[in-house]
């Protein structure tokens, strides 16, 4: 399967508590890291979720 990379690029300080979780759950938490997942329905609904806290990178 495909895998896509993800970047962060807002921080998850004065954000909701569900958003803090879905980035947990990407393998996210600190700013400027980048974790390459597969590219699944799950993956993209998260990503879908957070567009000014992730990045897809290239």
């Amino acid at each position: 399967m495909a895998t896509i990379k993800i970047k962060q690029i807002g921080s998850p300080i004065r954000r909701p508590e569900s958003q803090k979780k879905i980035l947990i759950g990407l393998g996210l938490g600190k700013m400027h890291r980048i974790v390459e997942r597969q590219d699944t329905p799950e993956v993209r609904g998260a990503i879908a979720k957070l567009p000014h806290m992730v990045r897809v990178v290239d």
